[in-house]
């Protein structure tokens, strides 16, 4: 089969319901403009890798079966990254040898193309819609004759784009390449190629057979297809969102896509019932429930779950943390690799490090820091302490100033505390330590011993009191301050 011709007929509704299709994603690039180690569609924009985006609006838009085009650089990575990211998705990841241009890398990829139709994208461009490409497959369904359909988008400064050529009936005749276009006319044309296309697959295949390298960047360019369409039955241009033409290509092209991936991502939590104030980062995979608020500065990093009802005050980072119904994160908390449950309050200025999991009701206040303790209904540490590897009972009190003493220079020790303890201020619990229930250690105590349930635990030196004192301590250091 070539460009024009089909083996049957059949109408738009016929063609979309019956006809299989497999997306090819091109992430074959080097990007060196990166500048980094990072293959390039392995980078992060919005909590996702670059190449991932492409790959979801693929299987929105219909895709039954996914194949990644990749340098053998990244083809580990990706495999990992895609049963990890997309475990139920049909995914086949394949390897460019040598980057011989985007016509070479379909060919690779239509080797693992068993489906009637292929659509073809860009593993560098994360801001591609869905919607979009629906939109792209109806009008090539529409247009019985036509093997090709590719997405164009219309922008006031064209340069660096291939073109789109059109005759003077505004049928597409070819896509010409930036530093192969051959006048002022071609210059000025305005409509461009997005790098979208979809296409019957064994039509693809035998025009891809015929493109020749012979431009100025001595490569197999996908887009000579289209001229190969365009004599054969046709090819449409469908005009697309400007956004799908934002590939990333360097760091500055990186933070332009997350700006914008950022502002539809809040936008569609604002939708869905979330009040969302100011310069919020939410990661796309970032879960919200219904009436919570996420206030300005606030950054929502990898996979969260928020609850409903929930406020995460100003600027507060949570990373891969699960916050529950109704809880509190107050201005400026950090929560990493956690669990906050209903009704809890965390903050202000609270750093939950991971594996700390912080039950119902319970309080963690300002300038108090967990790591990998759990901390029991009602519990409360409100101020200044350290809770590192502990276990601190339902309705406990942990005071201002207390230190779990959890690391001996070696290894790292566990401290619990009964239920209904109460921890004086400035206290120092050097674990391995059990405090029983009920009990009570006083202010300022070294705890090193177990304390049972319901006694009471003091350690402190005793105090004297010399009275007339204070006037000759005062005049005797006033005095060796003048000598010095």
């Amino acid at each position: 089969m070539v460009f024009g011709v089909r083996d049957a007929v059949a109408g738009p509704c016929e063609i979309s319901c019956t006809m299989s299709l497999t997306a090819i994603v091109l992430a074959a690039g080097l990007g060196k403009r990166m500048q980094s180690e990072l293959p390039k569609v392995l980078h992060p924009a919005a909590g996702r890798p670059l190449m991932l985006y492409p790959l979801r609006a693929a299987i929105e838009a219909g895709a039954t079966a996914i194949v990644c085009v990749v340098s053998a650089e990244v083809r580990d990575r990706a495999i990992g990254l895609c049963r990890t990211a997309m475990p139920a998705a049909d995914v086949d990841v394949r390897v460019q040898e040598l980057p011989q241009g985007t016509g070479d890398a379909v060919k690779v990829g239509l080797d693992g193309v068993e489906s009637e139709r292929v659509l073809i994208l860009c593993g560098d461009t994360p801001l591609l819609r869905a919607d979009d490409l629906r939109t792209l497959i109806r009008q090539l369904d529409a247009a019985p004759g036509t093997e090709l359909a590719l997405m164009s988008a219309r922008v006031e400064e064209p340069s660096g784009y291939g073109r789109v050529l059109r005759d003077a009936n505004g049928r597409v005749t070819e896509v010409r390449e930036h530093r192969d276009l051959r006048s002022d006319a071609e210059r000025a044309v305005q409509e461009v190629n997005a790098g979208v296309y979809v296409a019957n697959t064994a039509a693809l295949r035998s025009a891809l057979e015929r493109v020749k390298a012979d431009n100025a960047a001595g490569e197999f360019y996908l887009t000579d297809v289209v001229a190969l369409a365009a004599a054969g039955g046709g090819a449409l241009a469908v005009l697309g969102h400007a956004d799908n033409l934002l590939g990333v290509n360097d760091r500055a092209q990186l933070a332009d896509a997350e700006r914008l991936l950022f502002q539809r991502i809040v936008r569609r939590h604002q939708v869905a019932g979330v009040t969302v104030r100011g310069d919020a980062h939410i990661d796309d995979s970032v879960e919200i429930g219904a009436d919570a608020r996420i206030e300005a500065g606030v950054q929502l990093r990898g996979r969260c779950r928020i609850g409903a009802g929930t406020v995460i005050d100003a600027g507060s980072v949570i990373t891969d943390s699960e916050i529950g119904e109704r809880a509190t994160v107050k201005p400026y908390s950090v929560i990493s690799e956690s669990r906050v449950a209903a009704g809890a309050q965390i903050g202000p200025f609270a750093h939950v490090r991971p594996g700390s999991e912080i039950d119902e009701d319970a309080h963690i206040g300002n300038f108090v820091e967990t790591k990998k303790t759990r901390v029991r209904k009602g519990a409360k540490a409100n101020h200044l302490a350290y809770l590192g590897d502990g276990d601190i009972g339902e309705g406990a009190n942990v005071g201002a100033g207390t230190i779990f003493c959890n690391y001996d220079g070696f290894r790292k020790h566990k401290t619990v505390i009964g239920p209904g303890a109460f921890i004086g201020s400035d206290s120092q619990l050097v674990a391995p330590v059990q405090i029983g229930q009920n009990a009570y250690v006083a202010t300022g105590t070294t705890v090193t011993r177990d304390v049972p349930d319901d006694a009471l635990a003091i350690g402190r030196t005793a105090q004297e009191n010399k009275a007339g004192y204070a006037p000759r301590l005062k005049a005797r250091l006033a005095a060796q301050a003048k000598k010095q």
